[in-house]
């Protein structure tokens, strides 16, 4: 082992509880409620590899894991999550004798990344609507 830290690995058990991983249905909270953040996405190696597909049509694995700085392992696990959410389509073929794979975002997928963003928005404006409150 390498002594560096898988990071597509999930919290440890005692990180506190699991938020809720089902797709969120739209980015906008009431306002007794908190935003709705997508579980699936909200993941830190899953957030990086859809902000990275969201800025192409289809990108090699190798593209992938080197852009978002992931081993093998941390992104076929998360691209597994993201493929069984619907949020990711993986194409497998050859260039040449060579096997590749390729990983593109689906449109469900743009969209839940879409949502998340304007959760975060929501919270951002959020903040920004208390901090402004308290020096009135």
């Amino acid at each position: 082992m390498s002594g560096e830290a898988d990071r597509g690995d999930d919290p440890a058990p005692g990180d506190g509880p699991a938020r809720d991983e089902r797709p969120a249905q739209s980015g906008s909270a009431a306002p007794d409620e908190a935003p709705a953040l997508d579980g699936v996405i909200h993941h830190p190696t899953r957030l990086t590899l859809v902000a990275f597909l969201s800025a192409c049509d289809e990108a090699e694995f190798a593209a992938v894991r080197d852009g978002c700085r992931v081993s093998d392992s941390a992104l076929s696990k998360n691209a597994s999550a993201l493929e069984a959410a619907g949020y990711l389509h993986v194409r497998k073929g050859h260039v040449g004798k060579r096997p590749r794979t390729w990983l593109s975002l689906t449109p469900a997928g743009r969209q839940a990344l879409a949502r998340h963003l304007a959760a975060l928005q929501d919270l951002v404006d959020a903040a920004r609507g208390a901090a402004g409150s308290v020096g009135a």
